[in-house]
């Protein structure tokens, strides 16, 4: 990985995060939390495509495609635990 490929990776992800908050809404601790969790699901996409050696939507090292996949499914189940209330505790 070179520079201009991780800096292209960290704008990206944190561009779907952001996005995605736009899109959903909510406080400031939700856009961080939408960041992270766009960052870490990028970076597992990208590094699970560098694994079995799929170049769909490449950019020189960066395998776009699949980082974005992995982005997406890290926000939409993340968002979607995030909204999971817990039950009361009983007496």
């Amino acid at each position: 990985m070179t520079i201009p490929s991780v800096l292209y990776g960290i704008l990206f992800s944190t561009m779907y995060g952001a996005v995605f908050h736009l899109w959903k809404g909510g406080k400031l601790s939700r856009l961080l939390l939408y960041i992270l969790l766009s960052w870490v699901g990028f970076w597992i996409g990208h590094i699970v495509a560098s694994i079995l050696g799929w170049t769909f939507l490449s950019i020189g090292p960066l395998h776009l495609g699949l980082a974005t996949l992995g982005g997406a499914i890290f926000l939409f189940v993340g968002h979607w635990l995030s909204l999971i209330k817990p039950l009361p505790a009983e007496k």
